[in-house]
């Protein structure tokens, strides 16, 4: 057996194992900058405590308050699981990356990686239409709502999700194993997204490449198309009230809501689903940096801001 060598590239050590390549991958990072490291380590680090700080509050407030024991609150929390789900895929490798003199992953944990991006990000966009269905019933039908969004029926939205997502996440990262990598084993990214695990592969990846894109695209526009068929049918209601108050309220409870969805599945689907030919690695880090970082530290924020019950219970909480 070979001994593992080190090569080094755009001013990283990496590791390259014997000719089947399976000992590491390595980051190129956002920088090589050491003081610009030492920044974007402070910077991630306060975004990564101030998320999960956010959306462990939100948790507790919808646990403890009996005010906040509806559907809404009940996906809400879930939302703010994944997000502290999906922050804990990404960030802490980022982390350690951003300092380390050796920026690298396992194949395996680079596999392990991109099946749990895949799995959180696939959960939180069914998880966005489970909510803008939601939104739908209370506007919608109104007087039909506790009846619709019974517990079970909202427990199986959730149990959907979750589903949906593993089988989308395993679907892709399974066929990983068949690739070989034996060329550059450089990712330039700061995380193991699967569009730069298969341009790494020395194999023919077009099956990996169809799979992906015809998966991704369903997954895609059967979830969008929930959610904006929702949200026409919530709109053309809001449109048909008299009194502007009464809009502004209408409107007001799911205002949150699209947003998050607008920049979710705005960044997320322009990074996955674009052409390769409009691939570039600056445009794409800055894409993960939206929906894979700051969009779980936003939601809690936008979601509380606005909400008079939410922040009322946040002041108990601080108060106690």
């Amino acid at each position: 057996m070979s001994l593992p060598s080190f090569h080094r590239g755009h001013g990283l050590s990496v590791m390259v194992g014997n000719q089947t390549g399976e000992c590491c991958f390595a980051f190129l990072g956002l920088s090589n900058n050491l003081q610009l490291q030492s920044l974007l380590f402070v910077l991630f680090l306060l975004i990564y405590l101030l998320t999960i700080v956010a959306n462990v509050m939100i948790m507790l407030a919808v646990k403890s308050n009996p005010n906040l024991q509806n559907p809404m609150y009940f996906f809400l929390s879930h939302l703010s699981f994944l997000d502290v789900c999906y922050s804990s895929v990404t960030l802490p490798k980022m982390l350690e990356t951003t300092i380390a003199k050796q920026k690298t992953i396992s194949v395996s944990g680079c596999f392990a990686q991109a099946f749990f991006i895949l799995f959180s990000a696939t959960t939180e966009v069914f998880m966005l239409s489970s909510m803008a269905y939601d939104r739908y019933c209370a506007i919608c039908k109104p007087l039909h709502y506790v009846n619709i969004m019974n517990i079970a029926f909202t427990w199986k939205l959730v149990a959907t999700s979750w589903s949906i997502g593993f089988l989308y996440s395993l679907a892709n990262t399974v066929p990983l194993t068949r690739l070989e990598f034996c060329g550059s084993k450089i990712i330039k990214h700061f995380s193991c997204e699967l569009p730069s695990i298969i341009s790494l592969s020395c194999s023919d990846t077009s099956m990996n490449q169809m799979l992906f894109f015809i998966s991704g695209g369903t997954v895609g526009i059967v979830s969008f198309l929930l959610t904006v068929v929702s949200y026409i049918h919530i709109i053309s209601t809001i449109l048909r009230i008299n009194s502007t108050e009464g809009r502004q309220k209408a409107f007001s409870t799911c205002s949150s809501h699209l947003i998050v969805v607008i920049l979710f599945y705005g960044t997320g689907y322009f990074r996955y689903l674009r052409p390769s030919s409009a691939s570039s690695v600056v445009l794409d880090e800055i894409l993960s940096i939206q929906y894979s970082i700051l969009t779980p530290l936003l939601n809690p924020i936008i979601y509380s801001l606005p909400n008079k019950e939410m922040k009322a219970s946040f002041k108990k909480m601080l108060k106690w």
